[in-house]
């Protein structure tokens, strides 16, 4: 949700007909804060193998990035890696910077757009705001990603931060911003994407 730093590219294949997941995120999956490797989506690389899922896991998540640079970024992304599927994980940094709810409506459906146009199954990871920023904008904030993934016909995982921001203990699973979470967190944040993310790539 936040201010989001390196590009983390990175690759995975099990046996069995390959998948490319491209992963296009800000610094919740481009593990800022945290040791390589202890990040959500590097987690999922292992689930993948252990699991024995065929898969390529391409992380293009760039902290700081939003809906509008990654809607920048995509057409490449998708020429280069040539996803079977795409996992948009986008728009926390729009709402921190207070951009148009419309115009991060605008960028997460066009991504949509140019992916499934490019052949490619497509999920969207929704973000929530905290209470600080009203009750009507951060309704309608969360709600945008589930009426995308609708218009869509995508994917949808409705928290990324699911059983962390809104834990018992949440002020213990943060970085001291209060914005990214630890690694402790990461496990909570995989298994929201899973359980989704599972059924989705059969």
């Amino acid at each position: 949700m936040t201010a989001w730093g390196l590009p983390a590219m990175s690759a995975t294949a099990a046996t069995g007909s390959a998948r490319t997941l491209l992963v296009v995120g800000d610094s919740l999956s481009a593990e800022y804060g945290l040791a390589r490797g202890s990040g959500w989506v590097a987690l999922l690389e292992k689930r993948l193998a252990d699991e024995k899922i065929a898969a390529r896991v391409v992380n293009a998540s760039i902290s700081g990035d939003t809906t509008s640079g990654g809607r920048s970024r995509l057409a490449a992304l998708l020429t280069q890696h040539k996803p079977t599927h795409v996992l948009i994980e986008l728009g926390g940094n729009d709402a921190l910077r207070g951009l148009p709810l419309d115009m991060t409506r605008q960028n997460l459906t066009a991504m949509a757009q140019a992916a499934r146009d490019s052949g490619a199954k497509v999920m969207l990871v929704g973000m929530q705001v905290p209470p600080n920023y009203g009750a009507r904008y951060g309704q309608d904030f969360a709600a945008l990603f589930g009426s995308v993934a609708k218009e869509q016909g995508a994917a949808l995982v409705p928290f990324l931060l699911a059983g962390v921001a809104d834990a018992p203990n949440a002020d213990k699973l943060f970085q001291p911003d209060r914005i990214h979470p630890l690694a402790e967190a990461h496990p909570t944040m995989l298994a929201n994407v899973w359980k989704v993310l599972k059924p989705w790539l059969r």
